[in-house]
């Protein structure tokens, strides 16, 4: 099963490097992707580029890298990361949208682990403008400067951002932030709160990447808590003493373990098959930032107690499930896979008509076949690599979770 889910990879990966990146305006040792296929004119000059959708497509090449690293892997993530800071005109922090920095702090962290650190220092000027960014009144950041809209899109990917350079103490307080305010009657993580003149108003859109970066945040502060507290990973939390000694970190395998099982029963298929309907745009990207984080959760989350067994069962089937659906609904160009926007549904062959995504109050809209946006095959690379995250590790898995 490795093996299949590693090839299916490989050739996503293939189908976005061929099909979508390029140099940046013909500059040498330059990389981004051009954000549709069939590529408009304009595309190919990238005056459409959307920086945090190439903050994605550098967090997949660093999965490949992970997966089998090579030389081409290496040089192709050294070059995006020189594409996106030259393409953006200044340094990597030269945006107002704080979500858009947040997802490439994780990415190009990522890198630099990869890479031993070579571009730290952008790095860390970058997570100390996010770290700069909390608003005073909140607590936590804007969506964008000069905004009073304060979003899980945003503050999710922080913490988790927070949590791995260690600030803890902060990424508590944005994922605490999260809980406290915006969970639905279904156990789902909403949008955000925009602050009014007549006081906060709760944004109640459901999206699926606000369920993946909130149970990714949870996870990251517990591992830290974990290892704080010095916790064994193995210790029986069933126990009277283990539960004494892990009451913190409980607090957010509890709120991680629901959010999995809301996830199964509200935005999956009874087979497992995530379907919330996101089309394209940046939609595109929100069921494989789920999924992302679903994987984490199938190989990181320690197997200490029964719950934490079946919710690790639970994402690697979610993950697994929509992984089958959304290869056996492909199309094949040249070879190579073209992912569908529903991962229920056969996927539509992108053509070199109608509108492509554009920009709309800070939002990028979904192009007339959303097959043809970067973002969504972006999100089928994603899950072909959580996918075989998760099969390099089934069997370990599968005894963790058998009854003891």
């Amino acid at each position: 099963m490795e093996e299949k889910w590693a090839h299916r990879a490989d050739l996503a990966e293939a189908a976005i490097n061929d099909r979508h990146a390029r140099r940046v305006w013909g500059i040498p040792k330059t990389n981004l992707c051009v954000v549709c296929w069939p590529p408009t004119t304009r595309d190919n000059l990238f005056q459409h580029w959307h920086y945090w959708w190439q903050a994605h497509y550098l967090d997949c090449l660093v999965d490949a890298a992970h997966r089998r690293n090579t030389r081409l892997r290496q040089q192709r993530i050294k070059d995006t990361q020189r594409g996106i800071r030259i393409r953006n005109l200044r340094s990597w922090k030269h945006n107002r949208y704080y979500d858009d920095k947040a997802w490439l702090a994780l990415a190009a962290h990522r890198a630099g682990l990869l890479r031993r650190q070579r571009f730290a220092k952008g790095l860390k000027a970058l997570e100390s403008d996010i770290m700069r960014g909390i608003d005073s009144l909140t607590g936590v950041l804007p969506w964008r400067t000069n905004e009073t809209f304060y979003n899980v899109p945003t503050n999710g990917p922080a913490a988790i951002m927070m949590a791995r350079i260690g600030e803890l103490t902060q990424a508590k307080e944005l994922t605490d932030w999260v809980f406290d305010n915006l969970i639905d009657d279904r156990g789902l993580v909403m949008d955000g709160i925009r602050l009014r003149m007549h006081g906060p108003e709760v944004v109640k859109d459901i999206h699926p990447y606000c369920q993946g970066v909130m149970i990714g945040a949870c996870l990251e502060i517990a591992e830290r808590l974990r290892e704080q507290s010095g916790v064994d990973s193995h210790a029986d939390f069933d126990s009277v003493e283990g539960a004494e000694q892990a009451s913190p970190v409980m607090t957010y395998i509890t709120q991680l373990r629901q959010l999995v099982q809301a996830v199964a029963s509200e935005m999956a298929t009874p087979a497992g098959v995530i379907d919330w309907q996101t089309g394209g745009g940046d939609g595109g990207l929100f069921k494989g930032i789920l999924v992302r984080y679903l994987a984490e959760v199938a190989v990181r989350l320690p197997a200490d107690t029964r719950l934490n067994r079946a919710t690790k069962k639970l994402a690697a089937r979610l993950v697994l499930a929509s992984a089958s659906s959304v290869w056996n609904h492909r199309l094949e160009v040249d070879g190579l896979p073209v992912f569908a926007a529903d991962w229920t549904q056969d996927a539509k062959l992108p053509r070199n008509t109608g509108p492509v995504g554009s920009s709309i109050a800070g939002a990028v809209t979904s192009s007339q076949v959303p097959e043809r946006d970067l973002s969504v095959q972006l999100s089928g690379w994603m899950l072909m690599e959580a996918a075989a995250k998760v099969a390099k590790v089934t069997e370990r898995v599968d005894s963790e979770i058998s009854p003891r």
